[in-house]
């Protein structure tokens, strides 16, 4: 019985997965989670007290699934500095570019969603997620021997946080190309 119910509460978590994903927390109900995850509403209760303990499941289960993602694109990225920046920037292109609705980082549209609600929990686990990102591309710059590794990979998490936003607004890969351009401008300055 116990593993009908763990099978039943990971049903449930990837379908508001994929109804945060498309549709934002918002905008997403737990009617249409359920009959995603094909279940009824009393179900999705039974397991979850709120939409925002469902949310809180849904960001831990994306961290996982974003430090996987993180270690595909570590495992390609050459060990020099303008490949590994070139790698990097590339592989955003290839997530933008092969994604159908694309539409940037679940965990930065969620804060920006919930903006009003400062000391929301989903706030802490995206901010938690993005400093794990950030702390993996220091590592990654330290290791191809780039000066002051932190404070440049904190420059390029917010080019890239940028790029990925003004890719939504424009289309295109432009801005993910002269984001990559600023990050070797600035890591060869030092």
């Amino acid at each position: 019985m116990r593993l009908k119910s763990t099978e039943t509460r990971s049903r449930i978590v990837d379908a508001a997965y994929q109804s945060f994903w498309r549709s934002g927390f918002t905008r997403t109900s737990i009617d249409g989670i359920a009959e995603r995850a094909e279940v009824t509403k009393r179900t999705v209760y039974a397991h979850f007290r709120s939409k925002d303990d469902l949310l809180a499941a849904v960001l831990v289960h994306y961290r996982e699934l974003a430090a996987e993602r993180l270690k595909r694109i570590g495992d390609r990225m050459p060990a020099d500095r303008d490949g590994l920046i070139d790698s990097y920037f590339g592989q955003l292109v290839g997530w933008a570019s092969t994604t159908p609705r694309w539409s940037g980082s679940g965990f930065t549209r969620l804060v920006v969603e919930l903006a009003d609600l400062p000391g929301h929990p989903a706030r802490a686990i995206a901010k938690q997620a993005k400093a794990e990102t950030e702390a993996w591309l220091a590592a990654k710059l330290a290791k191809a021997r780039v000066p002051k590794p932190q404070q440049h990979a904190r420059e390029i998490v917010l080019l890239t946080e940028g790029a990925m936003s003004l890719t939504l607004i424009h289309g295109g890969r432009n801005y993910i190309d002269a984001a990559a351009r600023a990050a070797k401008h600035l890591v060869k300055l030092g």
